[in-house]
């Protein structure tokens, strides 16, 4: 073979490696961005968080477009890799699959995953008629329908399907339905699955109170909640010690013993007691699935603590909400869930100002880690100094620290729990 004929030989073959090693390279890229449910839910690193993106004190204002897209690059630049949704009746879910496909069109370095959930009401829920627990609203049947829709519209995107919201917690008097009706949505999913309607990945789930789970008392412990145990992919459980620093709080104070520590010794031990409750409600469902013989994951659906509240939870209560503590118990619950491989979709992203528009002061409204306008609260101020939100906004403000960052004047907000025996005497 003449040399010059050897050495474009060599070339074309160095080329054909290249590409094909390119082609490898860009599947594998694919692939790592379209990953499913238990992969996703099995990777620490993929912090997931709920989001709601209401910015006004009626969801009769919907976010636009933009900002959403807005919102999703501030928890993109958290880490934050699957959202939870609640509800699609209305266009907010669909709005933000459409913002998460844009944004993968716009950088293909982009990855954001969703759960998505079907909002579940018992028979005349929301309305001046009677309520029937054991029978279920005309609309869900229309809500698991889109939810379906939209699973296969953004099959790269929705890798989860929750059926209902703290349906079957019985103190959810407004709404709750029996598990027999969760039973019977969680059952219709799985059939599309087997039927090839519906991605045969897609993990299907109710996200619901630590007890409806069985962690709690044994009037929950029906055969109809066994079977749902049985029928779902993996338990979506909810708990909230902040809650029960005034409906329970027999972990909730500042132990005697501790009296002579610095305040910042005492509420850290507070909230480790705090981060302690909640991984006992987790265990307690475990307890329950493994007397069922059953093993399935068990990853939490929703827990936080609100930053703010003139109620049970504030000043005159149990001093439970300030950004002091609620930053305490997003560091503990994040690192304790991230070392043990548990998904924990923290609650939550932003406040909304919609959730008790009747009462803005009222703690349902000040849960998220950033405020309606953009401030980062306690909890992310070192991400504001590692410039982790650099260039991004919300609205037309940039992200910047609560309280202008100064620790005095936030500490002037944060209120010390009571000693223990003093819980006592007022219970």
């Amino acid at each position: 073979m003449k040399p010059i004929l050897k050495t474009l030989l060599v070339i074309s073959l160095v080329i054909m490696a290249s590409c094909e090693t390119t082609q490898k390279e860009q599947i594998h890229m694919q692939n790592t961005r379209n990953l499913t449910a238990k992969e996703i839910l099995s990777k620490p690193d993929y912090l997931a968080i709920s989001y709601g993106g209401y910015r006004k004190k009626t969801r009769d204002s919907q976010p636009s477009l933009e900002e959403l897209k807005q919102d999703l690059k501030i928890m993109y630049a958290m880490d934050i890799r699957v959202l939870r949704t609640y509800n699609v009746r209305l266009p907010h879910a669909a709005n933000v699959l459409k913002a998460i496909k844009e944004l993968k069109t716009e950088d293909e370095n982009f990855e954001m995953y969703v759960m998505l959930g079907a909002w579940i009401d018992c028979k005349n829920a929301w309305t001046e008629l009677p309520l029937n627990h054991n029978e279920e609203s005309v609309h869900n049947a229309s809500e698991i329908e889109r939810a379906v829709e939209l699973a296969n519209m953004y099959p790269d995107i929705v890798k989860i399907i929750a059926v209902g919201n703290e349906a079957m917690v019985k103190w959810a008097t407004a709404y709750f339905v029996q598990p027999h009706i969760i039973l019977k949505w969680v059952k219709y999913l799985q059939d599309l699955k087997q039927d090839g309607k519906l991605d045969k990945d897609v993990w299907i789930t109710s996200s619901d109170n630590f007890a409806s789970w069985g962690g709690g008392e044994s009037e929950y412990h029906t055969p109809e909640l066994e079977e749902l145990v049985k029928s779902v992919d993996y338990l979506s459980i909810h708990t909230y010690p902040m809650h029960d620093t005034h409906y329970n709080p027999v972990f909730w104070g500042v132990l005697p013993k501790e009296k002579k520590l610095s305040n910042t010794e005492k509420l850290d031990k507070v909230m480790s007691r705090s981060l302690s409750y909640a991984i006992s409600q987790y265990d307690s469902v475990a307890s329950y699935m493994k007397s069922l013989k059953v093993k399935k994951p068990i990853h939490i659906g929703e827990t936080g603590w609100a930053s703010f509240s003139d109620g049970h939870y504030g000043a005159d209560g149990s001093r439970a909400t300030d950004e002091y503590k609620q930053a305490l118990y997003y560091q503990k619950m994040r690192e304790w869930a991230t070392k043990n491989k548990i998904k924990c979709f923290y609650f939550e992203a932003f406040d909304e100002p919609w959730k008790d528009a009747h009462n803005p002061n009222g703690s349902e409204n000040y849960f998220g880690l950033f405020t309606v306008d953009g401030k980062a609260k306690y909890a992310l101020w070192e991400a504001v100094d590692n410039a982790t939100f650099k260039g991004l906004k919300r609205g037309q403000n940039e992200i910047t620290k609560t309280y202008g960052g100064e620790m005095k004047d936030l500490l002037l907000d944060v209120h010390m729990p009571p000693v223990k025996n003093e819980i006592m005497l007022n219970h």
